[in-house]
């Protein structure tokens, strides 16, 4: 019997995820966590069957969430919910190792969808998401600059983009410096820009921070 932790830093959010998960009586526990923090220490605690995961955790990048997931608790399946526009996230997000990306704007029936999908072992992608991914394949001229990064790449453009410090970067990743600034000029001539700043305005304009 299936457990699910929701992990939002909105109690609002989270409480409707919950009403909305509770329609399943499949569904035996319904965990929340306000933070990055707070998610990992319960996964820490106890074995947890999915976690429905904010991209936008106020403490630390959900995709470091994500991350740590994934190589801690591979057993554990991860659904990211985003305000975020699929376009941006998505294929970066199941690059990651994400079972699924949902839209909070989505239906409650798709919510139930996706997790059902990812509870049974599958992923689940919205109409929208399967033509990214279609268009990934066939080398499309339409995706995002952004789309170029490797996983690690997005993890640190995301983090340039928003201000940090490349030693402040490091610190969190436990990379060293050097490295970090060898993705940052990969990154910068993958999405032929010059500047962190510029890194910056792109990330803004395509909704990517905000």
């Amino acid at each position: 019997m299936p457990t699910v932790l929701i992990a939002d830093d909105h109690a609002v959010v989270r409480a409707g995820l919950r009403q909305f998960l509770a329609e399943d009586r499949t569904i035996t526990q319904i965990g929340e966590a306000a933070s990055g923090k707070e998610t990992l220490d319960i996964l820490r605690t106890g074995k947890w069957d999915l976690v429905i995961l904010d991209i936008g955790m106020p403490d630390r990048s959900g995709l470091d969430v994500l991350r740590h997931i994934r190589a801690a608790h591979p057993s554990t399946k991860v659904l990211v919910i985003s305000g975020y526009p699929e376009r941006q996230y998505a294929l970066n997000v199941l690059r990651a190792g994400a079972s699924g990306f949902l839209a909070k704007t989505s239906a409650a029936d798709d919510l139930l969808k996706a997790v059902n999908a990812v509870l049974q072992g599958r992923r689940y992608v919205s109409a929208t998401l399967a033509e990214l991914l279609l268009s990934d394949i066939d080398g499309g001229s339409d995706k995002p600059i952004h789309s170029k990064l490797s996983e690690r790449e997005f993890q640190i453009f995301t983090k340039l983009a928003s201000g940090q410090a490349v030693s402040e970067i490091a610190d969190e990743l436990c990379l060293s410096v050097k490295t970090v600034s060898t993705y940052r000029t990969r990154i910068l001539e993958k999405m032929s820009l010059r500047t962190n700043a510029d890194l910056t305005s792109y990330a803004l304009r395509n909704g990517i921070i905000q």
